[in-house]
């Protein structure tokens, strides 16, 4: 995984998301180790905990590229690249969870079945029970896939969001800048117009 930040200007709260990414990772590579050792319930308890830490993964990397935006140009080169490599590590986990959790669902459906056999079981019934379960398996493991790919969705969603409002706090900071720069010079006319009226003042009354 790729090492943490040390702590720079202007990256305070990049480098607490930076922390909670770690957790997070953590949490998901834990739960990959567990299910190979798991039975049926409990592997897919181990999952479901892991999809969440993703998911919970995904947003926090959304939110350090929000941040990214706030942060200097001088120090935003290297940020970037550390940014790279937690997506990349994300990427990676969200590949093993979904090898490992198939091969655990192979190894229970092909594994358990075979051993049954010489107990009376046809191999009709065990060759038809192998495919309903694996159909099932193969529903899980698809909508699963589809969690992921909704949560990378909401993830694209809420960056271009947060894009958009830095975009528009810009555009009214220019506004309030231009707006300043207006009052300023009406001052100095005012400043002007004061000044040449006392000066007309006092040649009136030097008269």
């Amino acid at each position: 995984m790729s090492q943490a930040l040390d702590a720079e200007p202007g990256s305070e709260l990049f480098a607490s998301y930076e922390a909670d990414f770690r957790l997070a990772y953590a949490e998901i590579t834990q739960k990959i180790d567990q299910i190979p050792e798991l039975a049926a319930e409990p592997r897919k308890a181990s999952v479901r905990a892991a999809e969440r830490a993703i998911d919970e993964a995904d947003e926090i990397v959304g939110q350090m590229t929000i941040e990214l935006q706030n942060i200097s140009s001088g120090s935003r080169a290297k940020l970037n690249a550390r940014l790279r490599g937690y997506r990349s590590d994300l990427d990676k986990v969200k590949r093993e969870l979904r090898r490992t959790s198939e091969q655990a669902d192979r190894t229970e459906l092909f594994g358990s079945r075979a051993a049954q056999a010489p107990g009376g079981i046809s191999a009709d019934d065990i060759s038809h029970d192998q495919r309903q379960q694996l159909l099932s398996g193969t529903d899980r493991l698809e909508a699963s896939s589809q969690r992921l790919r909704d949560s990378q969705r909401l993830a694209n969603e809420t960056e271009n969001v947060g894009a958009g409002i830095l975009t528009d706090l810009r555009g009214q900071r220019e506004q309030i800048v231009n707006s300043r720069n207006v009052l300023m010079q009406a001052d100095t006319h005012v400043d002007k117009s004061i000044r040449t009226l006392r000066g007309m003042a006092r040649r009136y009354v030097a008269k």
